[in-house]
């Protein structure tokens, strides 16, 4: 197993956020986290890379227990997290964002391999290579922050809220590229608010709801956890995730509390 979380909790000072989180990601697969704003997804995702730290459990990566690893050291040993948002240098070029990046995770030798590769996954960014990237839509700012992080090779990638604030016609795009990561053998835990178009890509689905993983299986069997979380309000998601449409309107389902 590549990745797995062994009843993991963390809190923000007297606040908890994750009450006993088990879930696994195996090699070369995709699976997909999700719940509601306010589940601790993104909590998830920070403690996996060590930016936060777990008050309890264990994190283990390719057989290794990183609980407790500072991020540069997790980042070292093939597991990258790609946060939500949009993390460039405005008054920069596209390619000086790229090359600055690759410089520190690769060395000089290894910038023009990781350079080729970036465009390669988002040829937009090779025709836009000189412009600042400040003066880039919203779509491609997400597009270039995903290629500082997927130009060099991972075992791992945890992307949060892929999608978020994105056109449908740039989601597709930017699922394209991942598709092209994913074939190069690095495996995905997707962070993802548009449930259809995760469960389009995904293999397995991770389902917490505050805080709590309250089912882990194949996409397959989605719709009939749907039906049993959701009472009345339930009915068009589950229909939706049976259908896997190519996205979801209105953002996420209002999951209901676990007792």
């Amino acid at each position: 197993m590549l990745l797995e979380l062994r009843d993991v909790e963390a809190s923000y000072g007297p606040y908890g956020a994750l009450f006993g989180v088990s879930f696994t990601v195996p090699e070369r697969s995709v699976v997909a986290l999700v719940g509601s704003n306010g589940a601790g997804k993104s909590t998830v995702a920070r403690v996996i890379s060590g930016l936060v730290r777990a008050s309890a459990g264990a994190v283990f990566f390719d057989g290794h227990d990183i609980t407790g690893w500072p991020a540069w050291r997790i980042a070292r040993a093939g597991l990258a997290h790609a946060p939500e948002g949009r993390a460039v240098f405005a008054s920069l070029s596209v390619e000086e964002n790229l090359l600055l990046t690759f410089r520190k995770a690769v060395g000089r030798h290894g910038q023009a391999e990781s350079l080729e590769r970036a465009y390669e996954v988002f040829d937009r960014l090779a025709k836009r290579r000189d412009q600042l990237a400040g003066t880039l839509s919203g779509g491609e700012q997400r597009m270039l922050a995903l290629a500082k992080v997927l130009a060099v090779p991972q075992r791992l990638l945890v992307v949060d809220e892929l999608s978020l604030g994105l056109a449908p016609a740039v989601v597709a795009e930017v699922f394209g590229a991942l598709k092209k990561i994913l074939a190069s053998g690095t495996s995905l835990l997707i962070v993802e608010q548009h449930i259809g178009r995760v469960l389009e890509f995904a293999e397995r689905v991770v389902v917490l709801v505050r805080g709590r993983v309250v089912r882990e299986g194949p996409v397959g069997e989605l719709r009939g956890v749907m039906s049993s979380l959701l009472p009345a309000g339930g009915a068009e998601l589950s229909a939706a995730t049976s259908a896997l449409p190519a996205q979801q309107p209105g953002g996420e389902p209002d999951w209901p509390e676990v007792e």
